[in-house]
């Protein structure tokens, strides 16, 4: 049980600061799947 309490600074900061990332990029991963499907109608 200890080595799982010693873990979590170590492994757990890590996951929290890659999920709080994905989080960030995800509204913009979004905003450009929309730009790309709204190409073919600025194009015409």
């Amino acid at each position: 049980m200890d080595q799982w309490v010693n873990w979590i600074p170590e492994i757990g900061f890590p996951i929290v600061v890659t999920f709080y990332l994905l989080h960030r990029i995800e509204g913009k991963i979004d905003q450009v799947i929309e730009s790309i499907h709204a190409l073919p109608e600025k194009m015409k």
